[in-house]
């Protein structure tokens, strides 16, 4: 599976909270040097290269004289508020030592979800590698609230990687890669060496795995970056941050870390959009009919295979296609808004006025 990457692909680097914080939660700053020459090191291999880093909560908590992480939504964007500022800081001082003009580049899922302004984001980003820049990214975790947020920097990773049209995804961690289990309470536990984001060892790590204190990853945060790359052509490198030469390592094509291979034909920038980018904003069920319909047939999505609607969406607003067992299937935008599909499930098209999803507009996901 793995394979070397070619000179002048693009990677981008996802670095977690638990690989750049100290013992007593602060910034580590040996763990941001060795970022910055991870970084480094790309670049000089021909690897323009995307910096995305989590960190800024854990900055600001030693600034306000806090030792763990607030539970309030206003405390912890009082954290970033204070600590984002220290993270670029330490940043750009690192870069400036290796002669690199790094910027800074905050996200939250509203600019994403706006077609125009992803593709304005897509524009500045690619604008930024063309001119040498590292941009940063995060996050903006000081005014970003549940409804706006994209949920964890391994996803936004992944999205990011799919903006830029990297060739790689490396998300550096603080174990050697995905396991068969938790490491830390089983004895047994592999190290998944290389896997296929069908492989149903994925789904299980999603469903069992915990999450960090420090930080919002875990195991099931980083399988559905992996994923998500995965639908956009693009394979995940898993891999230790303290290793030395991890990165050289993992787009060299060398056994490091676990390596989720990427499907052989991605989507299109506007399913990727679709899939990736829009927010969802509900959720439908359909029968093993719809089912076979649209994932083997490419068919749209009919009410009469809906079974079920959950949440409350409008016409050309995301939701997600589960099926009878909550497996997820499919997203797409909707052509139905929620109270009509609910009036009319199981009704044919022509009586309730259109497609549930237009094939167009829907995106097989499994």
């Amino acid at each position: 599976m793995r394979r070397a990457l070619a000179k002048g692909g693009r990677v981008v680097l996802k670095v977690g909270s638990s690989s750049l914080t100290g013992s007593r939660g602060g910034l580590d700053p040996a763990a941001v040097t060795s970022v910055v020459e991870h970084v480094t090191l790309l670049r000089s291999e021909g690897h323009p290269t995307v910096l995305v880093t989590s960190g800024a909560i854990a900055a600001g908590l030693p600034a306000l004289g806090l030792e763990e992480r607030p539970n309030d939504v206003p405390g912890l964007q009082v954290a970033a508020a204070v600590g984002q500022g220290r993270l670029m800081e330490r940043y750009s001082n690192g870069f400036d030592e290796e002669g690199i003009i790094a910027g800074q580049v905050l996200l939250t899922r509203d600019v994403l979800a706006n077609r125009e302004q992803y593709l304005h984001a897509r524009e500045a980003l690619d604008r930024m590698l063309d001119l040498g820049v590292v941009p940063v990214v995060n996050e903006n975790d000081t005014v970003v609230v549940d409804e706006l947020k994209l949920g964890d920097n391994d996803r936004l990773g992944a999205i990011v990687s799919h903006l830029v049209g990297a060739s790689m995804l490396i998300i550096l961690t603080d174990t050697a890669g995905l396991y068969s289990a938790d490491p830390r309470v089983e004895e047994n536990a592999e190290l998944l060496s290389a896997v296929r984001d069908t492989d149903r060892i994925l789904d299980e790590l999603r469903v069992s795995a915990g999450r960090g204190s420090l930080g919002r990853g875990g195991a099931a945060t980083k399988v559905s970056a992996a994923r998500m790359a995965a639908f956009s052509g693009i394979p995940t490198v898993i891999a230790p941050a303290e290793r030395d030469g991890v990165v050289l390592a993992a787009v060299r094509g060398e056994e490091v870390g676990t390596w989720v291979n990427p499907r052989a034909a991605r989507l299109s920038a506007r399913k990727l959009w679709i899939a990736f980018g829009l927010p969802s904003e509900g959720t439908v069920t359909i029968d093993e009919g719809a089912k076979k319909a649209v994932t083997e047939r490419g068919r749209s999505l009919l009410a009469a295979g809906v079974t079920a609607v959950a949440g409350e969406f409008g016409t050309g607003e995301a939701i997600e296609v589960l099926d009878a067992g909550g497996g997820l299937v499919a997203k797409g935008r909707s052509g139905l808004n929620a109270t009509q599909l609910r009036s009319t499930l199981g009704e044919h098209s022509s009586v309730v006025g259109g497609e549930a999803i237009h094939r167009d507009d829907l995106v097989v996901l499994i």
